[in-house]
């Protein structure tokens, strides 16, 4: 169907406080500025001194009576983190990654403050302008950062297991006689590795030769990396000095025409749903409403979570984290709390605090009340695999939730858009 022709619903009134979290997350991000420089090199050094672990869980290391106190992912220096194991290995990685949460409500201003990607093989110029806005085709992959220094690439995934290391293009990623050697020179790219082309897409930048781009805004972050990438050969086939390829992702301007290519156009890999990034969103580590994944079965082949054998349960799962006072809690800042487990229960099941867990929604299900949850019938599963590094998030559980009974449909998504000829008024 032609963008012209597809029609404008009524808009979906919003069942979430999503839109209010959005408001505060771009108002902290304004309050709480950090040294994101030194965040950088504590980032690009754990990477490249982190032991090259397996893919396979990792095992936690004995506690002894000299174990130094629990620290927050924020607080471990370079030195202590390529000594974690573990759970706190799998925590302090994954909370490295700016983790896009699901779209439960159409964002205000979709148009305008959203940048939307589709991906392609090769690297796109863009214009940088203040009224830019976006839409992606996000690829199916294993999302990882990839770190160039001191000659050599190291690629890496959420829980901390190395994917790679290669040479590369990249600033300082390999032993080429003309390659920078300056130790400053490091690259931090945070990409998705698609397999069946063997290339890296690059969804955003963290630092380029040496200049942290954390408190940037998501806009100018896409056009300094959109230009940057296309002046190396990073883009090129592999070489002796460039194993993989990397690809950037071309943007599309968040109405009806650049949704709709990101929606149906062609792509060179597996598609997997839509990406949205808020262009004035800065690199914000862990979960954020400022970037949202959306999906559905025309885009994605996940839309609705599958169990271990590939088959969509009949009842929805969901993991949380069991804590100190037996809450079950998700994997948000702060916490959204789903029930309770008595402590006779946590004996008899020799669970302790930390332990993912699974359950299924029973008959009662989910009750929702102005956004917020008000009751979840639960029934546990079990523990999950120790390989996973953190509990479902709220936004996903919702998503999944409503994906099950009410979907948000592309003509949701379109209904909060213009249209060109509305653009022309």
């Amino acid at each position: 169907m032609a963008p012209h022709d597809l029609r404008r619903p009524f808009k979906r009134p919003a069942v979430s406080d999503q839109q209010k979290r959005r408001e505060l997350s771009l108002l902290r991000q304004n309050q709480n500025r950090r040294d994101a420089q030194n965040q950088a090199r504590c980032l690009a050094s754990t990477v490249l001194s982190f032991p090259n672990q397996p893919e396979s869980p990792f095992e936690p290391e004995p506690v002894t009576e000299d174990t130094e106190p629990e620290l927050g992912p924020r607080d471990i220096d370079i030195r202590q983190s390529s000594k974690l194991r573990g759970p706190d290995a799998r925590r302090w990685f994954a909370k490295q990654l700016m983790l896009p949460e699901w779209m439960i409500d159409v964002p205000d201003c979709l148009s305008n403050d959203w940048l939307i990607f589709g991906l392609c093989k090769k690297a796109v110029l863009i214009t940088f302008s203040s009224d830019v806005r976006y839409v992606c085709a996000r690829p199916a992959g294993k999302r990882c950062f990839v770190v160039s220094s001191n000659g050599i690439t190291v690629s890496r995934l959420r829980n901390g297991s190395l994917l790679h290391r290669f040479p590369s293009a990249l600033p300082n990623g390999s032993r080429a006689k003309d390659a920078s050697r300056s130790a400053q020179s490091y690259c931090i790219l945070d990409c998705i590795f698609h397999e069946l082309d063997q290339t890296y897409y690059v969804v955003d930048m963290v630092c380029w030769a040496g200049i942290s781009f954390y408190e940037c805004t998501a806009e100018f972050r896409f056009y300094w990396l959109n230009n940057k990438l296309v002046e190396t050969s990073a883009c090129d086939g592999p070489s002796r000095y460039h194993r993989y390829r990397f690809s950037m992702v071309p943007m599309y301007n968040c109405d009806h025409e650049g949704m709709h290519t990101a929606y149906t156009g062609p792509v060179p890999y597996v598609r997997d749903g839509l990406l949205f990034y808020n262009k004035h969103a800065h690199y914000q580590t862990g979960n954020t409403p400022l970037a949202l994944v959306w999906k559905d079965e025309n885009c994605s082949q996940y839309v609705i979570d599958t169990d271990s054998k590939g088959q969509i349960p009949h009842q929805q799962q969901v993991v949380l984290e069991l804590q100190d006072d037996g809450k079950l809690t998700t994997y948000d800042d702060p916490p959204v709390v789903f029930g309770f487990l008595n402590g006779e229960f946590i004996q008899k099941t020799e669970l302790v605090a930390g332990n993912l867990l699974r359950f299924s929604v029973s008959e009662g299900g989910l009750v929702f009340a102005d956004g917020k949850l008000e009751k979840a019938d639960l029934q546990y599963i079990g523990k999950v695999n120790r390989a996973r590094a953190f509990a479902d998030s709220y936004s996903k559980i919702m998503f999944q939730h409503m994906a099950r009974h009410s979907p948000l449909s592309i003509g949701h998504l379109l209904a909060s858009v213009s249209s060109p000829s509305e653009q022309e008024k």
